[in-house]
């Protein structure tokens, strides 16, 4: 969420409030050259043209499309995920909205053919910070077999009406906790959750509040996966850039107005193109290797390997917009005054205590490598939820994985999933 690396040059700061607009127009001042790029590629991958067979002709064909993707909106990808095999049985997969607000819906992943109840009930809590929830494809993929699978959508500020209102962290607060109620009301047993990242601290103050509230519908668990919990522990250059800079900083420098046509035209938003941009300095010698990479994986024909590319950074490039309202509450509560660790967190006027916390399994999960949430951050939830059993709290420290291998890739599908599993259907049968 903080991955935002903005030029401290007075000219540049006083130029902010209208990036967005600058940003607008030259999107379609290369519109021309986008079109000229189309065309290009089109006509130097054309069987039938000579020059196609050609090193020449490929080298044009390979530029014209690294130009076009470069300068391209990525718009909101699909999750594509039509089928599973659950017990050697494949089951059609199908999208079901099943809550809806203005600023997120909850998509069900329902499988035909199996009964809800025969799998433990998960609702994923994606981050809101920049990527769509699709970036959890992955997740979702490897537990469709072993649960049944909910995620949450958060929709892009830019797309949400002034007459929404703002979206704040108590916002967010609310939701989860009207989501559990929404998936608890048929009656079967108590929903599992798991929040990756960012969200680890608005579902933990969710959980608390509903337990201290004694609300039936706490979740029946509680998975924490790379979260900034207590940022005070080994804090990441993520970290130390919160606490040098402040939130007024971030307000001055971050924060802009939707322009026209959107429909969230007017909103204050920590707009996706910024934040865009600091994913890509964080690592500017990686991207800059893969796009090369691509090029040559393009003049020599290599399809699979560029296809690998495509996949990667249609998902990777394609950001929202944050409403300006839960990004600077999050950054101010959670990185520069670590609210919740201290005992100082409120909810609309109702101090947040984990301590409440007791029917709700605990499991935390961290990476060792680990370059946004260090080592530490998550597991501090387990200190802050002193009163849940021992029997019923995990932790979990994957080696050889950084932030996005606790959620993704060959290590999470083998190592760190199975153990999720395993810990729902446990917590399960001790309640």
């Amino acid at each position: 969420m903080l991955q935002c690396n903005i030029a401290s040059a007075d000219g540049l700061v006083r130029m902010n409030r209208f990036s967005y607009h600058i940003y607008e127009m030259a999107h379609l001042a290369l519109a021309p050259a986008r079109a000229w790029s189309d065309v290009t590629r089109a006509v130097f991958r054309n069987p039938v043209n000579p020059w196609t067979h050609t090193h020449a002709g490929r080298n044009l064909a390979a530029s014209a499309e690294l130009f076009e993707r470069l300068t391209r909106r990525y718009g909101k990808p699909a999750f594509g995920l039509d089928q599973t095999s659950v017990d050697g049985v494949v089951h059609d997969v199908s999208e079901q909205i099943v809550w809806q607000k203005p600023y997120c819906r909850v998509i069900h992943f329902a499988k035909a053919g199996l009964q809800n109840a025969q799998q433990p009930r998960l609702l994923i809590v994606a981050p809101m910070s920049g990527h769509y929830a699709t970036l959890l494809r992955g997740t979702v993929e490897a537990l469709l077999p072993h649960c049944d699978v909910y995620i949450t959508d958060w929709t892009d500020a830019r797309m949400t009406p002034l007459s929404a209102g703002p979206f704040g962290f108590d916002d967010y607060v609310q939701y989860l906790m009207e989501m559990f109620a929404a998936l608890n009301s048929d009656g079967q047993r108590r929903v599992h959750s798991m929040g990756v990242c960012q969200p680890s601290v608005p579902l933990l103050t969710a959980v608390a509040l509903m337990e201290e509230n004694g609300d039936p519908n706490s979740p029946e668990s509680m998975i924490l996966i790379g979260g900034p919990i207590d940022t005070r522990r080994s804090p990441t250059a993520v970290n130390t850039l919160a606490q040098e800079r402040g939130t007024a900083w971030f307000k001055r420098n971050c924060i802009v107005s939707v322009p026209f046509p959107y429909p969230g035209m007017g909103r204050e938003v920590y707009p996706g193109f910024l934040q865009l941009s600091g994913f890509m300095a964080m690592n500017l010698d990686r991207h800059m290797n893969a796009h090369f990479e691509m090029f040559n994986h393009l003049v020599e024909g290599d399809g699979d390997s560029a296809e690998k590319h495509r996949e990667f950074y249609d998902e990777y490039l394609a950001v929202m917009d944050l409403d300006a309202a839960y990004y600077l509450e999050t950054i101010d509560r959670v990185f520069v005054r670590h609210l919740l660790p201290k005992g100082e967190l409120t909810y609309r006027g109702q101090r947040v205590d984990p301590s409440a916390i007791q029917r709700t399994a605990l499991m935390t999960i961290e990476g060792e490598k680990d370059d946004i949430s260090g080592v530490g951050q998550t597991a501090a939830a387990h200190d802050l939820c002193c009163n849940v059993p021992d029997s019923r709290k995990v932790h979990y420290l994957q080696m050889g994985v950084g932030h996005y291998g606790v959620f993704n890739g060959s290590r999470f599908r083998k190592e760190i999933a199975p153990r999720m599993v395993a810990f729902m259907k446990a917590s399960s049968e001790q309640d």
